[in-house]
């Protein structure tokens, strides 16, 4: 990724990292006018500048503006301005959000139990909201920390992943069926 990328400049002073750092947050429920305020900005600038942003993102063939996203995304803990806003009840010091954290088979586990209350017609965020006390952009950071450290894996070490998430999945499945008394599609003949 080169620094000199047109595709990368700010826009409205709104740098690519304030804007991943800003739906990482936004995403965890912290308020729009919170996260503008922090950011030193007014809504409609935000939304101008979103706009542009996934303007950007729509017209880049090489997909730079998306990657590096989603590493700034994973990042936002970090960022100077919005790096310690927190929504009310927010995940941080959770004992649970520090386990997905560090534990991937944790974080496999509830991975596949959000797709399974989705697949049950469950709303698999609130679930894990609910459940947990993860929301979901705080789920979705952690997923992007684990993404870019599980790169170069050796195959065995994926499989062995991807064979615990579809049983645990199954887990959830059966479970999420259970407390609905059948799965949503269950009376339905094709």
């Amino acid at each position: 990724m080169s620094e000199n990328n047109p595709l990368l400049a700010p826009i409205h002073g709104i740098s690519l990292y304030d804007y991943s750092a800003a739906n990482a947050r936004l995403a965890n429920n912290v308020p729009v006018d919170a996260v503008c305020k922090a950011l030193g900005i007014e809504i409609p600038v935000w939304e101008d500048a979103s706009n542009q942003w996934v303007q950007r993102m729509q017209a880049d063939p090489d997909f730079v503006i998306a990657m590096q996203m989603g590493t700034y995304f994973s990042q936002a803990d970090q960022h100077p301005k919005l790096g310690a806003l927190k929504p009310e009840g927010g995940a941080a010091g959770n004992e649970y959000f520090t386990r997905i954290s560090s534990d991937r088979y944790f974080y496999e586990e509830l991975t596949a139990a959000r797709e399974a209350a989705y697949e049950a017609g469950l709303d698999g965020a609130q679930w894990m909201l609910d459940e947990f006390g993860i929301a979901l952009g705080d789920f979705q950071q952690v997923a992007m920390q684990w993404m870019e450290s599980s790169r170069g894996e050796d195959y065995e070490i994926t499989r062995d992943y991807l064979d615990y998430h579809q049983e645990k999945k199954a887990e959830y499945a059966e479970r999420f069926a259970g407390e609905q008394g059948g799965n949503i599609a269950d009376d339905i003949d094709f």
